[in-house]
């Protein structure tokens, strides 16, 4: 069985990694400039909090801010 849906998502990663030489550095480096570009068109870019682990248990902590 083939998952359209999965197929799609796996040739995006794959264009994503080929754009950046599947160079995570490279693709990390272009987040931040893009969130720089962001602040300084004033939008306001939210931090991760410093300690995740004062927060609720949450599916947003266990997901985005769990392991930093």
């Amino acid at each position: 069985m083939t998952d359209e849906i999965m197929m799609e998502v796996h040739a995006i990663k794959d264009a994503i990694g080929a754009k950046y030489g599947n160079n995570l550095d490279a693709l990390f480096k272009e987040i931040q400039l893009g969130e720089a570009r962001l602040k300084a068109a004033g939008v306001q870019v939210l931090e991760p909090p410093v300690n995740p682990t004062n927060l609720p248990n949450t599916a947003l902590q266990r997901t985005r801010f769990a392991h930093r």
